[in-house]
């Protein structure tokens, strides 16, 4: 008779490497939940990074975790058996419910002995040169940081606010003469001033902007993707599968992340739903482990672009096994490729 599928977790905060600014904000740390699944031997892990503006935390991850039943099951192959179930327990909790999709998949990966995107029937090795973000800060300190990063990356992510946008770029173009997309993170309130600022930025060498205005700003945001000379991409404004239907003429593209989208499943399906659509596809992270980052970089082969630098901006990664060659974020070991460090008790 085959045995239960063990289910455990601890706590988890990941301390970054700097103060990661961005135009509302800023943090030095992400609470985080490590999870971990067993069957007959094998073990996969998981990761749910939860940035407080997103409403999880350590406390309500907890409480949804004890309300699961997983030892319930004997099959880990029966993912959407498991994650079906999973996702019924509890509305919301998308991080912590992501957390048991990348173990359950990290699992399956490691019983095939296979890595799971060639499971997935993906090749690593085709997903883009991941963008490494510069977070609001100081010009010295956003010089420092771009010249500590330009030879590795071939795309930099600038974090802007509407105040601030050309001072960020024009430190950043002192010392970098690559690509740079932009991130608003939903500062800018006028379609007006905010197609002026991207007219700017597109005589500057930005290929793209992320989120320039509140998601709720529905038909400004249409206005400004119709007129503009770059394409707008949601990230606050897209969470799950259903909410692509309704950005098919209000943005150019969509950002995808693990933590928005319950994980690896649904994610899949949303890159897919979204090239049906003719949105553009980026694959994103928030600040995450290795293990949050290799799971985005299974499915990053399907993406236009792909913002997998989470690892890179925090000091206490719990795993090893992800590379950069040639700028872009590799996993060649089975499952999700890591291996977890000693000082890890999960």
């Amino acid at each position: 008779m085959a045995q239960s599928i063990q289910f455990s977790f601890i706590p988890y905060i990941v301390e970054l490497r700097h103060t990661f600014s961005i135009s509302n904000f800023s943090r030095k740390q992400t609470p985080a939940m490590l999870v971990k699944l067993e069957w007959e031997g094998y073990t996969g892990y998981g990761e749910a990074s939860m940035p407080p503006y997103l409403g999880e935390s350590i406390e309500t991850a907890t409480k949804f975790y004890k309300a699961l039943k997983i030892s319930q099951f004997s099959n880990p192959f029966l993912l959407d058996e498991i994650l079906t179930y999973v996702d019924e327990t509890a509305p919301g909790n998308t991080a912590a419910k992501a957390a048991v999709d990348i173990a359950l998949h990290d699992l399956k990966g490691k019983i095939l002995n296979q890595p799971l995107h060639q499971l997935l029937g993906y090749d690593i090795w085709q997903t883009p040169p991941t963008s490494y973000t510069i977070g609001i800060d100081e010009p010295q300190v956003v010089q420092e940081k771009t010249r500590e990063h330009q030879r590795d990356f071939k795309l930099l992510k600038i974090k802007v606010g509407k105040s601030n946008y050309q001072s960020m770029i024009e430190n950043v173009r002192q010392v970098f003469s690559g690509d740079l997309c932009v991130d608003a993170n939903q500062d800018w309130e006028e379609k007006e001033s905010a197609l002026e600022m991207i007219h700017w930025m597109n005589e500057n060498g930005v290929i793209f902007v992320e989120q320039p205005m509140h998601k709720k700003f529905i038909d400004e945001t249409a206005w400004l993707t119709e007129n503009s000379p770059l394409p707008i991409i949601a990230d606050e404004s897209v969470q799950r599968l259903q909410d692509l239907y309704k950005l098919k003429g209000v943005f150019s593209g969509v950002n995808i992340k693990l933590m928005k989208s319950t994980g690896i499943r649904e994610a899949q399906k949303m890159l897919y739903v979204a090239e049906a659509l003719g949105l553009k596809k980026m694959m994103g992270v928030m600040t995450e482990t290795s293990c949050g980052v290799s799971a985005a970089a299974q499915l990053s082969a399907l993406a236009d672009w792909v913002d997998l630098d989470g690892h890179f901006l925090i000091s206490n990664d719990p795993f090893t096994g992800l590379k950069l060659e040639d700028g872009k974020v590799i996993s060649a070991g089975v499952g999700l490729g890591l291996e977890k460090k000693d000082f890890l008790s999960l």
